[in-house]
């Protein structure tokens, strides 16, 4: 029986890479626990290329990640968004937020800005310019006045994950000094216009989601709910990156790679599944899916 299609809308997905290499195995196993989840519930699965950081890009690796997914048998929903191509859409979201008067400019240095105590990634902003900027200063960046109060994530996988903006991270940049919309208020708006509803992406970005539902609320608009798949790490508990010989993907290999990623992600194989072709593991995964047993940690150790 077809799903509804307001419940299947409660669960459509999506999929963000930032073209900066080919996709590998820590990208697939985060690419098809999104695309299960959603195709799971019958829900629409989309794409978007987070290509706004322009001097990390690399040509040509947008088009061989989106054939390498098709490959693999994960197909999207209607056209690949690309944020570069948005830049109207984060323009509207900044004005929304001066009229909150949520917004103030900073004219601090990276090292200024960074100067402030130890936070969850790194030394946070002092609040130097929160009041105004400061004489001799011009404007660089915009960033987001955020509430010393607790920010509790409901993560399907991790759990309960809280943490404090304003001991924690600080006031965060939504625009850089070279005039490039920030990470985390691009994939806010891109998020609501391509209606997704439940995020499902890679435990590195845990930490980020607290900003992002910040701003949600700014923009008087409903979170999604999120889970976070663990990251793949080495022996020593070091990131496998794009560079990491290991995490490549052999096309020729590609039943065994889906094996290998529905493995990681804690699901009981049919004994027989690796032999079958693509669209029957495919099938046969989303019939099956079972997000509850993916392993609540934030790493798992790939040797």
């Amino acid at each position: 029986m077809p799903a509804d299609r307001d419940s299947a809308a409660a669960h459509a997905g999506r999929y963000a890479p930032s073209p900066t290499g080919d996709l590998h195995k820590g990208s697939l196993v985060a690419a098809l626990a999104s695309f299960l989840q959603a195709r799971a519930h019958g829900a629409p699965w989309f794409m978007r290329i987070d290509d706004l950081d322009a001097p990390r890009v690399i040509p040509g690796a947008a088009a061989r990640i989106l054939r390498t997914l098709e490959v693999f048998g994960l197909y999207w929903d209607g056209a690949v968004m690309y944020q570069s191509q948005r830049r109207t859409a984060h323009e509207q979201a900044l004005t929304r937020l001066r009229r909150c008067d949520c917004l103030f400019a900073c004219g601090c240095s990276r090292s200024e800005a960074r100067s402030g105590p130890v936070g969850i990634e790194g030394r946070i902003y002092p609040g130097t310019c929160r009041n105004g900027l400061p004489a001799g200063k011009s404007p660089r960046s915009l960033r987001v006045r955020v509430e010393d109060a607790p920010l509790i994530v409901a993560d399907r996988i991790q759990g309960r994950y809280e943490q404090n903006l304003a001991t924690g991270i600080g006031d965060f940049v939504v625009r850089r000094a070279d005039g490039v919309i920030a990470y985390q208020l691009a994939t806010v708006v891109d998020d609501i216009s391509q209606g997704v509803a439940e995020v499902v992406r890679g435990a590195d970005l845990l930490s980020s989601t607290p900003r992002q539902m910040f701003l949600y609320g700014l923009l008087e608009r409903d979170a999604p709910t999120y889970a976070h798949v663990p990251l793949l790490v080495d022996g020593d508990g070091w990131k496998l990156g794009k560079s990491n010989g290991a995490l490549q993907l052999d096309t020729k290999q590609r039943g065994r790679h889906l094996v290998e990623a529905l493995t990681l992600l804690g699901q009981a194989l049919a004994a027989d599944l690796a032999a079958s072709s693509i669209d029957d593991i495919i099938a046969w995964a989303i019939r099956h899916w079972r997000p509850q047993a993916i392993p609540a940690v934030q790493t798992l150790a790939v040797l």
